[in-house]
């Protein structure tokens, strides 16, 4: 590229980036190191950082550096950091999951550095360890979604589908609730492979008033629900139950704070059908 040609583009990207900063109201600006090796890693990061109007990343390939421009209010450094570690690269804050990382091109696995937890992550964890309050809260992000999940269920188990579908308007408003800065690395990654589906099948069960469909819809919910229990530090236990018969014989599983068997996709047709098939504590 001719120089000329050079300082138009720089020309062109301070623009372009002054123009969507702009839109961010709130603004606070941080630098950080992000690794990465190229044009590639630029997109990648750039865009896994991204938010309309909330958050806008630039990465720069020589200095390995990211300029983080964001609505304080409604996001904060961390929960940048995490969604671009999530995307496969590390920061001096977070460490890409290393399927993340397996999953990028060969020219954009950058040579990895071992690091220490951060100072402000470590205290994290210590206020966890001293303050049962907090510990509630950390522990088990997902608590309001496994409680609206229950009350979905006994209704199902009730054969009622108008408490059905207002129990899972419920359970929608709790998904929505959740905000992605409070979950750890671990949760953060499965949060975001479930957040659609349950979303959707939330929706569905609530959009129709025949049980059957709805309790076709609750076999996907719960698959995710029970994804989201296994990685949420239970303060009680939970029975994950399996039902072989329902699904034209293909079974179907459930979560339940019970261990006595209680089929959500029978009801009183066949109110004991099914087993234990885990304990979750």
């Amino acid at each position: 590229m001719k120089p000329t040609s050079k300082i138009i583009s720089t020309i062109i990207a301070i623009l372009f980036y002054t123009t969507s900063t702009a839109q961010i109201k709130n603004s606070k600006t941080e630098t950080i190191k992000v690794y990465g090796n190229c044009g590639m890693c630029k997109a990648t990061i750039e865009k896994a950082g991204n938010l309309k109007k909330t958050a806008k990343v630039v990465w720069s390939e020589e200095s390995k550096m990211a300029t983080l421009t964001y609505d304080s209010k409604k996001t904060n450094q961390d929960e940048i950091l995490k969604r671009i570690a999530l995307a496969g690269y590390d920061s001096d804050n977070f460490l890409a999951p290393d399927i993340a990382y397996a999953k990028l091109p060969e020219c954009c696995k950058y040579e990895r550095v071992k690091k220490v937890v951060s100072k402000k992550e470590t205290i994290k964890e210590n206020s966890i360890n001293t303050n049962t309050a907090i510990t509630n809260t950390q522990h088990n992000s997902f608590k309001t979604i496994f409680d609206k999940y229950f009350l979905v269920k006994d209704a199902l188990v009730k054969t009622d589908a108008n408490t059905t579908s207002i129990k899972a308007i419920d359970l929608l408003a709790a998904i929505n609730s959740i905000k992605m800065e409070t979950l750890k690395a671990e949760e953060h990654s499965v949060w975001m492979n479930v957040l659609n589906p349950l979303k959707e099948n939330s929706k569905l069960i609530n959009e129709t008033k025949d049980i059957e469909k709805q309790r076709m819809a609750f076999i996907t919910l719960s698959n995710n629900i029970y994804d989201l229990l296994k990685v949420s530090k239970q303060l009680e236990t939970i029975y994950y139950q399996h039902c072989p018969m329902y699904n034209d014989g293909k079974g179907a599983d459930w979560l339940s704070k019970e261990s006595v068997i209680k089929n959500p996709y029978y009801g009183s047709q066949m109110m004991t059908c099914g087993k234990t098939m885990e304990t979750i504590k």
